[in-house]
C-alpha cells in the first residue's frame, strides 16, 4: 500500500509552482500581450491629431493657385532669359590648334617635352560690345577634380599656418621630397596643388596689350583665413614628375591667388576658373590676338582647354537654364489652369458639403 500511495504522490511533488496569476486567464493574457505588443504609446503627435490646416481644394482655389504661379514665374523667366541674352561670351578652344603638325600623331610627346616651343597665337572676334569688367576664364573639360582621392590629397593645416609645415599625412604621393636622402615636406603638398593649371594668356588689341588684372580673383575668406600669410612654398614641383605650374617661393600662399582659385575644387568634370579681369571695353567686331603658352597637359586623359571671355549681368554669367526653367514651370501651370477652367465650365461637378468632414463635425456626446 505504501508503494501505491508513493506512486500517486510522486508526480505531484515534481509539478512547477502555480500562482494565482497563472490560474487567472485574464491577468495572464494581459501580461503576455503587454510584453509582446509593439503598439506605441498614445500621443496626439503619433496619432496625427494635432491642430492642422486642412484646406478644401475647390476648383476656384486650384485654378487661382495655378494662375498665381504662372503669372509669377513667366515674367521672372522672361527677365532672367533676357538678362542672360545680354551677356556677351566668347569661347575659344585652343588645345587642338596649338599642337604643331609634326606632333599631331604623338601629342603626349609634345606636351611632356620641356624643350618644345609651347607658344601659340590665335585670333578671336568680338561679336558685340563688351563693357568692363570683362572676366577671363580658363575652362577644362573631362577633368574630374571631384575624385575622392584627388579631393582628399591636401593639408588644410599646412596651408593655414607655418607651424603645421610637416602635416602631410593626407598628401601622398606628393607629400615629401627626398633632398639628399632626407625627406622634407612639400609646401603646398598634395595632388591638387601639384596639378596647378599653368597655361598663360596675353591679349593684344590693335598692337596694344590688354592688361589682365589677376588681383582680387579669389574669395576673401580663402585669402584671409584658409591660406596663411606666413606660409611660403617649399620644395614645390621638385620631384621628377612635374604636374603643373610652379610657385614663387618669395610670395606667401595668401598672395598667390592663382593657386587659391585652383585649390577650390570643382564639382563637375567641366568647369571654369577665373584667370583675371579686363577693365577695358571691347567694341563689336574687334579682333583680339591671343598669345598663349600651351603648357598644361590635358591630352593624356582626353581633356579640352578653352579660353573664355565673358561679361556679367545681375544674374551672373550666361545661363539660359534658369530662365527656361521658370518659363517651363509657369507654362505648365498656365496650361493646367486653362484646362481646369474649361473642365469646370463645360463639365461641372457638384461639390460636397464641407460640414460633413470629420474635422468639421461636432463631437457627439
Amino acid at each position: 500500500m505504501k508503494t501505491y500511495y508513493y506512486s500517486l504522490l510522486q508526480p505531484i511533488l515534481f509539478l512547477p509552482q502555480i500562482t494565482n496569476a497563472d490560474m487567472n486567464p485574464v491577468t495572464n493574457g494581459a501580461l503576455k500581450s503587454k510584453k509582446t505588443s509593439k503598439k506605441p504609446e498614445y500621443s496626439r503627435f503619433t496619432q496625427q491629431e494635432l491642430p492642422a490646416w486642412k484646406p478644401i481644394l475647390t476648383p476656384g482655389w486650384v485654378i487661382t493657385s495655378f494662375l498665381a504661379i504662372a503669372f509669377l514665374f513667366i515674367p521672372i523667366g522672361l527677365v532672367s532669359l533676357f538678362a542672360s541674352e545680354r551677356v556677351v561670351e566668347i569661347v575659344y578652344r585652343y588645345d587642338q590648334d596649338c599642337v604643331p603638325e609634326m606632333y599631331r600623331g604623338n601629342v603626349s610627346a609634345y606636351i611632356r617635352n620641356s624643350l618644345t616651343n609651347k607658344t601659340c597665337i590665335g585670333n578671336i572676334t568680338v561679336p558685340k560690345k563688351m563693357d568692363p569688367p570683362i572676366f577671363v576664364y580658363y575652362q577644362l573639360d573631362n577633368f574630374y577634380q571631384n575624385h575622392r582621392r584627388y579631393v582628399k590629397s591636401r593639408s588644410d593645416k599646412q596651408l593655414r599656418s607655418a607651424a603645421y609645415e610637416s602635416s602631410t599625412k593626407e598628401c601622398e604621393p606628393e607629400a615629401r621630397f627626398n633632398k639628399s636622402g632626407d625627406p622634407v615636406p612639400i609646401v603646398p603638398c598634395g595632388l591638387i596643388a601639384w596639378s596647378l593649371f599653368n597655361d598663360t594668356y596675353n591679349l593684344i588689341k590693335k598692337d596694344k596689350v590688354l592688361n589682365i588684372n589677376k588681383k582680387g580673383i579669389a574669395w576673401k575668406s580663402d585669402t584671409k583665413v584658409k591660406f596663411g600669410s606666413n606660409v611660403y612654398p617649399k620644395n614645390f614641383q621638385s620631384n621628377d614628375l612635374i604636374g603643373g605650374g610652379k610657385l614663387n617661393e618669395s610670395i606667401p600662399l595668401s598672395k598667390q591667388e592663382d593657386l587659391i582659385v585652383w585649390m577650390r575644387t570643382a564639382a563637375l568634370p567641366t568647369f571654369r576658373k577665373l584667370y583675371g579681369k579686363i577693365n577695358t571695353s571691347l567694341e563689336a567686331h574687334d579682333t583680339i590676338t591671343v598669345v598663349l603658352e600651351n603648357n598644361y597637359n590635358t591630352y593624356s586623359f582626353g581633356g579640352q582647354k578653352k579660353l573664355v571671355l565673358s561679361t556679367t549681368s545681375w544674374i551672373g554669367g550666361k545661363n539660359d537654364f534658369l530662365g527656361i526653367a521658370y518659363l517651363t514651370v509657369g507654362g505648365i501651370c498656365l496650361f493646367m489652369a486653362l484646362n481646369f477652367i474649361l473642365l469646370y465650365v463645360f463639365k461641372p461637378r457638384p461639390l460636397g458639403d464641407p460640414s460633413y468632414l470629420s474635422w468639421n463635425r461636432k463631437a457627439v456626446n
